[in-house]
């Protein structure tokens, strides 16, 4: 194995490069914004309205993360989905010899979690994630700022 997967330019940029790597000056560029797969289910696009507006405000979402965000929302569908029938019907359910077993619900609810918190890192949509991240948001502006961050930036 060759270690950590190299991150892209633009998160190197925002996290203020941490390791001093050198920028890898060949990357290819990307168009800022995304438009929903043809694939995506009514369900998946109901949370790609709401993720691909939050990522896009904070300048995180380009044009070929379509594809990964998709399959984000499609997750968190499948997540909704699952844990409905897991409240209606329990975590446990009867076999069809009637002996007590697991929930397949349950399975998939699981599953469909694994997936979700592993596209979430992707995104920067856990706090961990966030925590190394400083993007500005759409139009450059920028937040509320801290008088002794400031100071010690200008040493």
């Amino acid at each position: 194995m060759r270690g950590r997967k190299p991150e892209p330019n633009h998160l190197k940029v925002v996290r203020g490069n941490p390791g001093r790597r050198p920028i890898n000056e060949a990357e290819a560029e990307v168009e800022p914004g995304a438009e929903p797969p043809d694939w995506l289910t009514k369900e998946g696009l109901v949370y790609w309205k709401t993720v691909s507006a939050q990522l896009d405000k904070a300048g995180l979402l380009s044009n070929v993360d379509a594809e990964a965000l998709g399959l984000y929302c499609e997750a968190t569908a499948t997540y909704a989905l699952a844990t409905q029938h897991v409240t209606r019907t329990g975590r446990v359910v009867k076999s069809p010899s009637g002996y007590p077993i697991q929930s397949p619900w349950l399975a998939i609810q699981n599953k469909a979690h694994e997936q979700m918190l592993k596209l979430q890192q992707e995104f920067g949509k856990t706090p961990s994630a966030r925590s190394r991240i400083q993007a500005k948001p759409k139009g450059g502006k920028k937040g509320p700022t801290n008088p002794f961050l400031e100071m010690v930036k200008r040493r």
